[in-house]
């Protein structure tokens, strides 16, 4: 089963090509659903957290004290300031800028990173349904600039189903050649046409149309079943709050008002009523001979005539003599 889909627009601009100008939206495509591990202290049951300490005196820094370098030799950093790095960012222009529409066969799998949805902005439906339709009949893709989160990807931009993907692709330097020393000479190896056939062969018995959903994290369901086999066994441990924290109450529970009321209902309907002492007895018979009473007059009181009751209504009050 994949994930849900994502509402949470990530960026919001425009492809640029040309002249062209397509309003768009990105939404993630991935996510991450394996389970976070914490670091527990299992002496005290406290959370370990991650904290700055220095390397030489072995002291905690504070965060607003650290300054950020670049190592440019063994033991020998350059320092930057928050303002030169800053400086050095890449101007943000909510624009996917494509620069050349190449074959999506000439981009080698170790390029790919991270793909988002790509989605019409506002009156852009026409243009963005023009593109994916010329990018699938092309089998080209766009590869364009673009500054996300204040930091600039080389991505390709290319149809997938009935919408478009941007998939953002690591530079070239971030990609390591092939282990040559490790393959070997791949070229010299020579393949004998009945290997071939039998290989072919082995191919087509497993061929499959794709469907992801046949394939699990086996880690992950284990990981799932093992925490959920401990939860229900009440194999669970309460950390210790941390300095200046609220320990959790360990009566604390979700309180459900419909059913406390029902409970509750249902507990006056078959608890016996108490005996009434008699003086009590008789003031609440009295008091409801009364209610009967007082109700006929209060009915007859009803049926007065409007009009009189706006003649009494319009009687001044009597001048108060001092």
């Amino acid at each position: 089963m994949s994930a849900p889909a994502s509402t949470r627009a990530v960026w919001k601009g425009a492809i640029s090509f040309g002249l062209v100008h397509i309003p768009v939206v990105l939404y993630g495509a991935t996510a991450e659903t394996r389970p976070k591990f914490n670091l527990i202290d299992p002496t005290s049951m406290s959370p370990v957290g991650n904290k700055q300490v220095s390397k030489t005196t072995g002291e905690a820094v504070q965060r607003e004290e650290l300054v950020k370098g670049i190592q440019v030799e063994e033991g020998q950093y350059v320092v930057l300031s928050k303002e030169e790095i800053r400086n050095a960012l890449p101007r943000t222009t909510q624009t996917i800028e494509i620069e050349a529409f190449v074959d999506v066969s000439e981009i080698p799998a170790t390029f790919f990173s991270k793909p988002y949805y790509v989605a019409p902005g506002a009156r852009g439906l026409k243009p963005y349904a023009l593109l994916r339709d010329v990018l699938r009949k092309s089998g080209k893709v766009g590869v364009a600039k673009v500054v996300i989160s204040t930091k600039q990807h080389l991505a390709a931009l290319m149809p997938s189903g009935d919408g478009l993907v941007l998939d953002l692709l690591r530079w070239a330097d971030e990609v390591r050649e092939a282990p040559t020393s490790v393959l070997g000479d791949a070229t010299s190896i020579k393949v004998s046409e009945r290997e071939l056939k039998m290989a072919e062969q082995l191919v087509e018995d497993m061929a499959a149309a794709w469907s992801p959903d046949l394939f699990h994290d086996e880690f992950k369901e284990k990981l799932q079943q093992l925490v959920q086999a401990k939860a229900a066994a009440g194999d669970v441990a309460t950390l210790q709050p941390l300095p200046g924290e609220e320990a959790p109450s360990q009566s604390a529970e979700v309180i459900d008002l419909t059913d406390l009321l029902r409970r509750s209902l249902q507990g006056k309907a078959s608890a016996p009523a108490p005996a009434a002492a008699p003086s009590r007895r008789a003031a609440a018979v009295a008091a409801a001979n009364d209610e009967e009473e007082v109700a006929p007059r209060k009915r007859a009181a009803a049926t007065k005539s409007p009009p009189k009751a706006r003649a009494t209504a319009a009687v001044k009050p009597a001048t108060r003599k001092r």
